[in-house]
């Protein structure tokens, strides 16, 4: 009785072998897949407009790097977007300096007043508290600077990847003929077609909640007088993909902004609610209509892909993830073996 037990989890036992395996492999590699993962992805979203623009008689070369060009344009403007508006920010700062230094003056002299510690004893606890993070700071400086390197690096490479995977993409195509024998050619580009409208799909529906996202926020804290409305509504709804910390993380800003301007609790307490009404509202209403149901997955695999993406990748696994879990819906849709799994990530009814 006992063997035939251990033998029917001896699938379940493997599988979390290879979850695991899998898992380990990727976040070792993470250097070398993101970058590569980010390249595929551009060349998926580019490819239709670039094989258009080849039909009507524009050489390959020439497409791709129209297509990768204007890619670099629109992001140039939404940096520049963003620029702009901490420039904004920047120039209040020395007003907004001279009120935060008037609150932590108030802040002293409170705790002097209820606790007995004075100014100089509070003064000499936070240099000697400053002087023990220094080592740190300096440390997680470095740390930031590296990073900075490498992510510049990692953006250089991504649209040179892109591009030659565009160019030699026929190739590739093959690749996939020889590596997977036993699936018709036919059905090879099937997928890869479905593929390529799931990644559309994904991006466009991600697209979609960012902007209503930004657009809530900014008009929430635009109607509620809180300065550097857009900026703030902007940072909060790029952060949503990390779930319930980015809000949080993203909240802290504004709540300090208009807490220092008007000097009441009321308007950091409206900040919180239009910040946890609209993150109910992209929770439940705007991302699984906008990405969920494009992708066919259901809501709850989509948020456990996204916090797994986050361990393993970070940020950039949360982007990826999703589209990865798609490709895997989709060929198991195509495969009676996997019809279990195909049957756990969809998002359709049981008979």
């Amino acid at each position: 009785m006992e063997s035939n037990h251990s033998l029917r989890l001896q699938p379940f036992i493997h599988l979390l072998l290879l979850i695991l395996l899998i898992g380990i492999l990727l976040n070792l590699g993470k250097s070398i897949f993101i970058p590569l993962s980010f390249s595929l992805l551009i060349s998926f979203l580019l490819y239709p407009i670039c094989q258009w623009m080849e039909s009507k008689g524009t050489p390959r070369a020439l497409a791709i790097g129209a297509n990768l060009l204007g890619l670099t344009v629109l992001l140039l403007g939404i940096t520049y977007l963003l620029v702009s508006q901490f420039a904004q920010f920047a120039s209040d700062w020395p007003v907004l300096k001279s009120k935060l230094t008037l609150t932590y003056d108030q802040l002293q002299r409170n705790i002097e007043s209820r606790t007995g510690i004075t100014l100089l004893e509070q003064d000499a606890w936070l240099k000697e508290t400053m002087s023990g993070s220094s080592g740190n700071f300096l440390t997680s400086i470095k740390d930031l600077l590296y990073a900075s390197i490498i992510n510049l690096v990692l953006l250089i490479l991504v649209p040179i990847f892109a591009g030659l995977v565009l160019y030699t993409r026929e190739r590739w195509v093959h690749v996939l003929y020889l590596l997977f024998p036993r699936i018709s050619r036919n059905e090879i580009k099937s997928i890869l077609k479905d593929t390529i409208g799931a990644y559309y799909n994904f991006f466009k529906g991600m697209g979609i909640v960012y902007l209503i996202v930004a657009l809530l926020n900014s008009l929430g804290l635009w109607i509620l007088g809180i300065p550097h409305a857009l900026l703030f509504g902007v940072i909060a709804s790029v952060l949503t993909f990390i779930p319930y910390v980015g809000i949080v993380v993203a909240s802290l800003l504004p709540i300090t902004i208009s807490w220092l301007t008007y000097d009441s609790v009321w308007y950091p307490i409206g900040v919180i609610a239009i910040f946890t009404f609209v993150q109910y509202l992209e929770a439940n209403l705007i991302f699984p209509l906008a990405v969920s149901s494009r992708l066919s997955i259901n809501t709850f695999i989509t948020i456990i892909v996204i916090l797994a993406g986050g361990i393993i990748w970070g940020a950039a696994g949360m982007i990826l993830f999703i589209p990865f879990i798609a490709i895997l819906k989709l060929v198991a849709d195509r495969t009676e073996k996997l019809k279990t799994i195909a049957m756990i990530l969809g998002n359709g009814k049981v008979d």
